[in-house]
């Protein structure tokens, strides 16, 4: 049997699309359909259900993945091992959050430069980086967002606690008694700031702790929470933002905490990989590497 064949079946298999499994593969997706009906010709048997909107694999499809995937990702390291020690270095593609990526995971993985591995790193939102893991444009990605489907995996890594902050001229006047008694009302008088139009962290944590939706758009708008914490020390109004970001500026006083809920609210961190692809000794160990430091995260 003609191992292009598998290796075509085992990648439509994991990505349950003919057109998903072209792009990995760097085919055309007619060629990808060509060489799955020469392998269920040479098998005599179907792999695979065609739906409006992909593929489903047939009970012999499903029992061919499962003992054919396993050695096709050992010869697959196999020949990347011995690409390896001929170049000295691999390159691995994380895709993640700007501020979290930076702040986290970045540090985190250096160490590994000096074991051989390059690092190149890409920011989005969590649709666009598992659609980019889901491509092959990435090896790794952090993301709020947990994937489905069979192509890619995650595991959860931290749940990131949001807090209610503004610069202390703001905070004066708002006693943690008073926002407990009138909620969300008493805050409505306050500019935001946010990192999108929709006020996606305020909205969450108005939901979470007031069961209201915000009232106010945003003064300031920046696409980076670095920023979004930058402008509210400097007074431009209130934010919701990851404690582990803005940590020293309550230490310091530059930001305070406008209130503290009993149940603060959570965002769930995950890191998602392709299946089948931490057979590669480089992804392996950069994602132990980060489900190690997240231990001591968020």
């Amino acid at each position: 049997m003609d191992l292009a064949l598998l290796r075509t079946f085992v990648t439509v298999h994991r990505a349950g699309s003919f057109t998903r499994a072209a792009a990995l593969l760097g085919l055309s997706q007619p060629a990808v359909t060509g060489q799955i009906r020469t392998l269920e010709r040479q098998l005599g048997r179907p792999l695979f259900l065609r739906r409006a909107r992909g593929v489903t694999p047939t009970a012999i499809g499903d029992e061919l993945a499962h003992r054919a995937a396993p050695h096709l990702d050992a010869l697959v390291e196999i020949t990347e091992t011995g690409l390896d020690d001929h170049t000295g270095v691999r390159t691995l593609h994380l895709a993640g959050p700007p501020e979290f990526t930076s702040l986290r995971a970045l540090p985190a993985l250096s160490p590994l430069t000096a074991q051989g591995l390059a690092l190149r790193v890409s920011f989005g939102n969590s649709e666009e980086n598992l659609a980019g893991l889901a491509d092959g444009h990435h090896d790794l990605a952090l993301t709020t967002d947990r994937p489905r489907g069979g192509l890619l995996t995650a595991t959860a890594l931290c749940d990131e606690e949001h807090v209610l902050v503004a610069a202390p001229r703001w905070a004066k006047h708002l006693t943690p008694e008073l926002l407990a008694d009138k909620g969300a009302v008493v805050l409505e008088q306050l500019p935001v700031v946010e990192v999108h139009e929709s006020l996606p962290l305020v909205a969450r944590y108005w939901a979470a702790v007031f069961d209201t939706p915000p009232a106010a758009a945003g003064t300031v708008v920046a696409p980076d929470l670095r920023a979004v914490l930058t402008a509210t020390a400097a007074g431009a109004g209130l934010a919701v933002l990851p404690r582990y970001l803005c940590e020293n500026e309550l230490a310091t006083g530059a930001v305070v905490a406008l209130y503290e809920p009993a149940v603060p609210p959570l965002r769930t961190y995950f890191l998602a990989v392709r299946a089948g692809t931490l057979a590669h000794p480089h992804i392996a160990r950069a994602h132990e590497w980060l489900l190690r430091a997240a231990g001591d995260w968020c």
